[in-house]
């Protein structure tokens, strides 16, 4: 649906999209459903709902992603509250939809405190297309306000997370972990802030390869430490 000339999300030259690619991703739609099936009929029900929601962002007909306030709010929920949802029903031993509130919350907001970042850099584009993202509206300084507030608020999500489990020694893994995150966060504000052309696709890939760096290493270590309880 998307038809970006400019760099978008990991590509610095992203290729026109096809009709056999619209097929193609029907089609493993329709397969991924089915196998999540398999799972349980909750499991496929969360797939699916993923689907229409993602469909439902860049359609053309709907396009969610128009609004700044409503395409941001199904982003977080979907990449992060649902995502958490379908990892720990699907993985639990009895299927459990009694799903844990802080961890579920924490989620969402680590994809919110990122988001944006992946934004900061096409607000023209975004324009021509029609589309006013909340970075747009937020500005370039204030979308590393908006996202160092949210991101503490994830913070303070995973806080609550461990210590509700009596595992606050994971609480301070995670903050140790995120330390080169947020360092190289604070250094692409403070040379926006002086610069704001600094805000562009290299910055933004490199904060979003960061991150993710960060966390999967943190949760690597989680489930390594979780193995010798």
């Amino acid at each position: 649906m998307d038809r970006d000339e400019t760099p978008i999300g990991g590509l610095s030259k992203p290729l026109r999209p096809t009709k056999q690619l619209f097929y193609v991703s029907i089609i493993m739609d329709i397969i991924a459903v089915g196998f999540s099936l398999v799972i349980s009929v909750y499991f496929a029900a969360g797939v699916l709902l993923y689907i229409l929601a993602s469909r439902a962002y860049s359609y053309r007909g709907i396009r969610l992603k128009k609004f700044p306030v409503t395409g941001y709010v199904i982003v977080i929920i979907f990449q992060g509250a649902v995502t958490f949802f379908l990892s720990y029903h699907g993985s639990s031993v009895d299927k459990t939809l009694n799903i844990p509130f802080w961890p579920a919350l924490a989620s969402s907001l680590l994809i919110g405190g990122y988001y944006p970042l992946t934004q900061i850099y096409q607000h023209e584009d975004d324009l021509k297309d029609g589309v006013v993202t909340i970075s747009y509206k937020l500005g370039k300084k204030g979308t590393f306000v908006f996202c160092g507030i949210v991101f503490a608020l994830a913070t303070a999500a995973m806080f609550f997370t461990f210590d509700e489990r009596g595992q606050l020694q994971f609480f301070f893994i995670f903050t140790v972990c995120m330390l080169p995150m947020i360092f190289f966060f604070m250094q692409w504000m403070a040379k926006t802030w002086k610069d704001q052309s600094k805000a562009d696709f290299k910055n933004s890939l490199r904060m979003n390869l960061l991150a993710s760096c960060c966390t999967t290493i943190c949760f690597l270590i989680l489930i390594i430490l979780k193995g010798f309880e």
